[in-house]
């Protein structure tokens, strides 16, 4: 009785996910959990942070920071564009960063280290952001929901219709969300496509897209040469720095439209 149950569920799951295109071209699955839903577990990952880690005061650090996110939203689509952005700047010498759906960035002090100027920083934060409007946190947790359906859709099977299971599923999860399915590194293929949509929107808000290389550069050269903790499940080091080295002349257009139309951010 349990594997038709379980092939069951897993129908019932896949039923409610749907395929769509990434901002690459991508193919990719997604579902079973709302937007409004994505954004509450956003907040959740982001408040279990602020409450785990020291939170800077430093006026200069959270405006510097600020006004970066908010020239790289300023570029993205209408649905983006409408949400409250809120930054936080966390006490922490290792050079991380993470962004979340709901409209959440958080930057740790040690990309100061590495990041050296705006336009560095906004490769970082584009990056991050690039994971949110690519809808990777959706399609991981859709992965992740597959994967415990003997254990979350089978349970809600028993007392609920699918409609209540969803929620049910999204609820059991909650408690591991900024863990297991938010703030850890998605999948290579997921890193790769975040560091095209990141430096493609960098360029629209008006920062030198060039400088995406030299951000990386700096962040092996600081590791000495190895890849960071946070960096293990991205692209080979090397490899990442020859595709943004690549696709940087094409996008010097981009970011002179976006200077000649008047967007030169002065975050610091």
């Amino acid at each position: 009785m349990k594997p038709v149950l379980f092939g069951v569920a897993l129908a019932l799951l896949v039923s409610a996910c749907a395929t769509t295109t990434s901002p690459t071209g991508r193919r990719q699955m997604v579902g079973g959990v709302s937007q409004a839903e994505l954004d509450q577990l956003g907040a959740q990952a982001f408040n279990e942070t602020k409450q785990k880690e020291k939170v800077s005061s430093d006026g200069r650090q959270n405006g510097y920071v600020q006004c970066v996110v908010n020239a790289l939203v300023a570029q993205l689509p209408p649905q983006y564009r409408g949400v409250r952005w809120e930054t936080a700047v966390f006490v922490d010498a290792e050079p991380n960063a993470f962004a979340l759906p709901g409209g959440k960035v958080g930057v740790n002090t040690g990309i100061f280290t590495v990041a050296k100027n705006q336009d560095q920083l906004a490769a970082v934060i584009g990056h991050e952001i690039g994971h949110v409007i690519s809808r990777h946190h959706e399609e991981r947790l859709t992965r992740q929901m597959g994967a415990q359906t003997g254990l979350a859709v089978l349970g809600a099977l028993a007392g609920a219709a699918y409609g209540d299971g969803a929620a049910g599923t999204v609820n059991q999860l909650g408690g591991m969300t900024a863990q297991t399915a938010f703030l850890l590194p998605g999948s290579r293929t997921q890193e790769s496509e975040a560091d095209v949509v990141g430096q493609r929107l960098m360029a629209e808000a008006g920062f030198d897209p060039g400088q995406a290389v030299n951000l990386w550069q700096n962040m092996m050269a600081a590791s000495g040469g190895r890849s960071p903790q946070w960096l293990s499940t991205h692209p080979d080091p090397a490899n990442r720095i020859r595709e943004l080295q690549r696709d940087a002349p094409a996008l010097s257009g981009v970011y002179q439209q976006a200077q000649s139309a008047g967007r030169r951010p002065k975050c610091g």
